[in-house]
């Protein structure tokens, strides 16, 4: 049964669930023929731009910051609907710190090991960033959709272990140094149209996909203009509602069409300066952002 909204906003007591669990799911964000049309276009820009000569490998554009170098990516960050139910939690400010396209292909053993989001972001241990999963395609546990552990964002930012294994989606391959029971894993099944919310200190992770369908998941990270970069000399934000009114992050426009040469000089820019403190403590030459140091 999907969360109940009022007029496609949260109730008071969907908003007090998410604060005590540390996510919500499901909930019917947008027709299931809106994100099916959002796939297609995804996997034209995929088709279209594979061996187009582009800086950098397609994957990296569509895991960090898409929303530099992708109006679609850019379209899902803002789109009214996804926008009014984040709003619940973070209040009318919203700013985008980065979409990514989450995608395993059919029958591989791609997975993302469990983790906190905001390991290595340097924002701090913070309540004011959500992070927005919606389903392009059937996410079930079968395609090797979310887990999340239950009221664990009540914990501070916990020691990880970083793998860069081959078969781990994530930039370092990190992963959170607890035991994690299977009992304790709660599976996040959406269909097309649906997102979770989560926390960014919940811990999470996903198996491979076992299926004969890709699992396509639109990702978008939402901070409070009131958030900081602790250990970055600068990070870069989208305005995606409201004001920004603290000027923390360096706001950047959205792209007019996909990879034009001025997105992605800025992509590259905002890359270089991000790697800085994502990837720090690593000597590692791998990952999204390992290039760019």
């Amino acid at each position: 049964m999907c969360v109940p909204l009022i007029e496609g906003r949260l109730t008071e007591a969907e908003k007090a669930r998410y604060w005590e669990d540390g996510y919500l799911f499901p909930i019917q964000a947008i027709p299931a023929e809106k994100a099916r049309a959002w796939r297609s276009e995804l996997e034209t820009i995929e088709h279209d731009w594979l061996d187009a000569g582009l800086p950098l490998p397609l994957n990296t554009y569509k895991r960090v910051n898409a929303n530099c170098v992708l109006p679609l990516a850019h379209r899902i960050g803002t789109d009214p609907a996804i926008l009014d139910i984040v709003e619940g939690i973070l209040g009318p400010d919203l700013l985008i710190y980065g979409v990514e396209f989450f995608v395993k292909e059919p029958r591989t053993k791609h997975k993302v090991s469990m983790h906190q989001d905001l390991t290595y972001w340097g924002l701090g241990a913070i309540d004011g960033m959500v992070t927005m999963w919606l389903a392009l395609s059937p996410a079930t546990r079968a395609s090797g959709c979310m887990e999340f552990v239950r009221a664990s964002h009540l914990n501070p930012i916990l020691p990880h272990e970083d793998t860069f294994a081959e078969d781990n989606l994530l930039s370092r391959g990190q992963e959170v140094k607890v035991d994690v029971a299977p009992e304790d894993r709660v599976p996040i099944e959406l269909m097309p149209g649906q997102i979770s919310l989560h926390h960014g200190l919940t811990i999470h992770g996903s198996g491979p996909n076992t299926t004969d369908d890709r699992r396509i998941g639109a990702v978008v990270r939402y901070v409070t203009p009131e958030i900081a970069q602790l250990v970055g000399d600068k990070d870069y934000a989208m305005l995606a509602r409201g004001a920004d009114r603290v000027g923390n992050f360096i706001n950047y426009a959205a792209p007019t069409a996909n990879f034009t040469p001025a997105s992605l000089a800025l992509y590259e820019e905002i890359r270089s300066a991000q790697a800085k403190f994502l990837m720090q403590g690593t000597t590692n030459d791998k990952g999204l952002y390992a290039e760019a140091r």
